[in-house]
């Protein structure tokens, strides 16, 4: 199965951990905010789930992380904005577009320059 796993482009594995990652952020916030008991208790337990799957995901990826770090960023950086905006209804401001867009362009760089 691992050796199936090689031939998908790492940007699926970048793009897999980064929206779990997210998520799994997420979820933890909103338990930590938004509820009690054993609701927060459960989605806590959820989101540890999908920060492990997260990690473990990431480390499926076909290339060395250090190769591909910079578009990791990138990708977390706009990840993070959508998941902010779908779960917390929180458009990003002009001085975060700047800055991601700063963060964007950096890690197309550090990435794909040779």
């Amino acid at each position: 199965m691992i050796k199936n796993l090689q031939n998908i482009w790492p940007i699926v594995f970048i793009l897999i951990a980064t929206i779990l990652e997210v998520s799994g952020d997420a979820v933890v916030r909103t338990a930590i905010y938004k509820h009690t008991g054993l609701v927060r208790l459960g989605l806590m337990l959820i989101g540890a789930v999908l920060l492990f799957v997260y990690g473990f995901s990431l480390n499926l990826a076909p290339v060395e992380f250090g190769h591909v770090v910079g578009l990791y960023i990138a990708t977390l950086f706009i990840v993070w904005q959508v998941i902010n905006f779908i779960a917390f209804n929180i458009k990003p401001g002009v001085p975060i577009c700047v800055g991601g867009a700063l963060i964007v362009t950096g890690g197309l760089i550090v990435t794909f320059w040779k």
